[in-house]
């Protein structure tokens, strides 16, 4: 497979899994710029054991877990993340809520609707988590029902 096909097939999925976990534009880009890279350099050892897109998905979900672990290690400090643009698209204001509430859910639950936002299949999203496909299931109605719980505690 060409990686210039991989790349504009996949980009943004990656890019907005990024999102769903350091919810900072400019990181996510970071980010996905890196799993290309890392892509870009394992291609020739993808083995055709499953969907190309499932693997790329293990490789993001992996190493933003691991930029993660390491961010939570070297602390630093950040601006409020609560101030909102007047200016702002009503959508756009509802997607940059969401995403912050996707960074405030467990690493397991980011990658989980992180694919699941993305149109992955759950029995793809249950291979790159290594649950089962009903666990899946069970855990994306809970974390909708924990998102729409934060939309209804700051609609005001």
């Amino acid at each position: 497979m060409v990686f210039e096909n991989i790349y504009n097939t996949y980009w943004q999925k990656i890019f907005r899994l990024c999102m769903g976990y350091v919810n900072d534009h400019a990181k996510a880009q970071d980010l996905t710029q890196d799993i290309f890279i890392i892509v870009w350099k394992n291609l020739s050892k993808f083995r055709n054991e499953s969907n190309i897109g499932t693997w790329i998905f293990r490789i993001a979900t992996n190493y933003c877990l691991r930029q993660i672990e390491k961010d939570q290690r070297i602390k630093t400090s950040k601006l409020p993340t609560n101030i909102k643009e007047e200016t702002a698209a009503p959508i756009e204001t509802q997607l940059k809520d969401l995403y912050q509430y996707i960074s405030e859910l467990s690493d397991i639950e980011r990658i989980i609707i992180s694919l699941e936002l993305e149109d992955i299949n759950q029995a793809q999203i249950a291979e790159i988590v290594g649950i089962t496909p009903q666990n899946v299931r069970v855990k994306i109605h809970r974390i909708k029902l924990k998102l729409t719980q934060k939309f209804k505690q700051n609609a005001n």
